[in-house]
C-alpha cells in the first residue's frame, strides 16, 4: 500500500511539472497575458479541470515555485540548533541561500531561473500575485515564533519585518540578475545588504 500512494504520488508530482513545463513554455514564447488556460491544458494534455486542481489560479501556473517556499522561515525556526536565536538561524539560513544562488533569494542567473523572473517582474499580475504569497509564510513564521515563547502580538509584528525585509532583499536581488548583473558578481553587496538588514531587525527585535 505504501509503495501504491509512492507511487501515485510521484505521478501526481510529475503530472503538476509537466502542466508548469507547458504553461511557463508559453508564457515565455508569447507573454503571459496572451495565453489562456485552456491552451495550457491542450498543450499539456490535461483537461482544464485536471489543470485547476493542481493550479488554482493561472498565476499559480508560475508561482508555485514560489509558493513552495512559503513555510521555509517557520521552518528554519523550528529546526534551528538548540540554544541558537531564531533571528540568528534565519540570518545563516538567507546567507546560506545566497552562497547556494537560491532562486528564492533572487540571486539565482541559470538561463531557465533568470527567464522566469524576467516574466515574473515584466508581468504586473504575476508581480501582484507573488506579493500575496508573503501572507501565507508571514503567518506561519507568526506561529513558529510563538511556538519559541514570543508572545503573540510580538511574534506577528517580528513575522511581518522579517517577511517584509527577506522579499525586499529578494527583489533587489531579482531586479540586479534581471538587469544583467551576474549573480557572483551580485554575491558581495547581497550578502552586505542581508548583515544589515537582519542587524538592523536585531535592534529593534527581541527574540528568545
Amino acid at each position: 500500500m505504501t509503495d501504491e500512494l509512492g507511487l501515485r504520488e510521484r505521478k501526481k508530482q510529475r503530472t503538476r511539472a509537466a502542466i508548469s513545463a507547458a504553461a511557463i513554455g508559453l508564457f515565455l514564447e508569447r507573454g503571459f497575458d496572451a495565453v489562456g488556460v485552456a491552451e495550457v491544458a491542450r498543450v499539456a494534455d490535461v483537461s482544464k479541470r485536471t489543470l485547476f486542481a493542481y493550479f488554482p489560479t493561472k498565476e499559480d501556473l508560475v508561482l508555485h515555485r514560489f509558493a513552495d517556499h512559503e513555510t521555509d522561515a517557520a521552518d528554519v525556526v523550528r529546526g534551528r540548533a538548540p540554544r541558537q536565536g531564531a533571528l540568528g538561524a534565519l540570518r545563516e539560513a538567507f546567507l546560506r541561500g545566497l552562497d547556494r544562488r537560491e532562486p528564492v533569494t533572487g540571486l539565482c542567473d541559470e538561463p531557465a531561473v533568470l527567464a522566469v523572473f524576467r516574466l515574473v517582474t515584466g508581468t504586473p499580475a504575476l508581480a501582484a500575485r507573488l506579493a500575496e504569497f508573503s501572507g501565507a509564510g508571514e503567518a506561519a513564521l507568526a506561529a513558529a515564533l510563538a511556538e519559541a515563547g514570543v508572545p503573540p502580538l510580538d511574534a506577528g509584528l517580528a513575522a511581518a519585518q522579517i517577511a517584509a525585509v527577506r522579499r525586499t532583499l529578494a527583489t533587489a536581488n531579482m531586479d540586479a540578475v534581471v538587469a544583467g548583473v551576474p549573480a557572483a558578481r551580485r554575491h558581495p553587496e547581497a550578502v552586505a545588504a542581508a548583515e544589515r538588514a537582519f542587524h538592523l531587525l536585531a535592534s529593534g527585535v527581541g527574540f528568545p
